[in-house]
């Protein structure tokens, strides 16, 4: 009986070895293909910290471009209002100009002549003279 307890405990022993010498070889497999992973994710966070600089160089860039954008339409945005009050100023003395003319030509036609001869038909030629005058603001003058 001695000898089939010990036979069975080298028995027992020789299959918890036989269990772990498969485990150890599973194990051996698994961190070969975890090395070979880590390799590839080494390459990929080397290609992943170029992207980076990449990007962080291009975005450097286009700061200033924007910058530069900004400068150049805040400069043409101030030449285009100073165009646009010397417009407006153009177009008000146009208008002045414009008035007088009007006033000129008003001014200057034929009034027509009295078909009576009495005092009061002459007093309103006058009047219309003198009205005439004033309203060009006495530029024949």
């Amino acid at each position: 009986m001695n000898h089939l307890i010990g036979l069975f405990v080298e028995g027992t022993v020789a299959i918890l070895l036989v269990v772990t010498i498969g485990y150890c070889c599973l194990l051996n497999r698994r961190l070969r293909r975890f090395r070979a992973d880590e390799q590839s994710l080494r390459a990929t966070i080397a290609e992943l910290i170029t992207a980076t600089e990449i990007a962080e160089r291009a975005i450097a860039g286009l700061k200033v471009t924007v910058r530069e954008c900004d400068q150049n339409l805040g400069e043409r945005l101030r030449a285009a209002e100073r165009y646009s009050a010397e417009l407006d100023a153009q177009l008000a003395a146009g208008e002045t100009v414009l008035r007088r003319i009007s006033q000129i030509a008003a001014a200057g036609r034929p009034v027509p002549a009295p078909t009576l001869n009495t005092q009061s038909t002459l007093a309103a030629a006058q009047a219309l003279v003198e009205r005439a005058r004033t309203r060009t603001g006495d530029v024949a003058a």
